[in-house]
């Protein structure tokens, strides 16, 4: 049987930043009608254990874990009530949380992912393990936040192409920031077919500089069966159009002060 999955990348969100972008998740998801919905990660993004930047430093000042947690759950809940089965993958971001309470046990049972409202939304985790994402397959597609080399631990990196022969079958990861496709095909004429999309936000991360310019967006997959699917962007300035029935670079600029300087895709 063929089904259609719905595809939520990275979303990164912290206190502060623009969801407007969960409406238009929300509308697709209606408008198109999914069997299932998968998002690939870090939804809630610890920008204030992260190890990024220095404690005590300017970017610490003023976060807390508990604004992290409520600003990931309100965007999560802005999706509303979706008629699909749900998966929600847990990435490194979410990870921070676990780490640096395992380095704080003083906030065990205190703070943790028994905060985060996914379950109580219908959604299913899919948990981080061990060091590293865990996967699941879902119509003979694998989903994880990452792969991760057997040998090493850490993400396999590389084009999609090349990570495609890596895990060697059709997967969708999030992790990296951008869109990139990799395609293989066998002499018995099947064509298998790896995705990676990271970057599902509005917002600029201050580390990436002038590489914040990368695409954002969902991915629908449509005749999802064995693992073979035809794959469907949509970029953000397209949901944006669709439903705000203006650019992305417009829309920002008319609701945020100073959009231009503030964030790349008003420019």
């Amino acid at each position: 049987m063929k089904r259609r999955h719905f595809i939520i990348p990275d979303t990164q969100c912290k206190a502060g930043v623009p969801t407007d972008h969960f409406r238009w998740l929300a509308q697709a998801i209606e408008e198109y009608k999914p069997d299932r919905v998968i998002h690939l990660g870090d939804h809630w993004d610890f920008q204030s254990v992260s190890r990024h930047a220095a404690a005590g430093s300017k970017e610490k000042e003023g976060q807390r874990i508990l604004k992290d947690i409520e600003a990931g759950n309100e965007a999560l809940a802005m999706l509303g009530d979706i008629k699909a089965d749900k998966y929600i993958l847990r990435g490194n971001h979410e990870h921070r949380l676990n780490r640096f309470i395992d380095e704080n046990p003083i906030l065990e049972g205190v703070v943790g992912e028994h905060l985060f409202n996914d379950n109580q939304l219908g959604w299913k985790p899919v948990l981080y393990k061990h060091g590293s994402p865990q996967a699941i397959e879902l119509d003979g597609v694998q989903y994880a936040h990452y792969f991760a080399n057997p040998n090493t631990g850490k993400p396999i990196g590389g084009t999609a192409s090349y990570k495609l022969a890596a895990i060697g079958s059709p997967f969708v990861q999030g992790h990296v920031q951008g869109y990139d496709i990799g395609t293989k095909q066998y002499a018995t004429g099947r064509t298998i077919r790896g995705i990676v999309a990271g970057s599902c936000y509005l917002h600029d991360e201050p580390y990436k500089g002038m590489a914040n310019a990368h695409w954002r967006g969902a991915v629908v997959l449509n005749e999802v069966e064995r693992g073979e699917f035809s794959e469907m962007p949509l970029t953000m300035d397209y949901l944006c159009r669709k439903y705000e029935g203006m650019s992305l670079a417009r829309f920002m600029q008319r609701k945020y002060k100073n959009a231009k300087s503030r964030f790349t895709v008003a420019n």
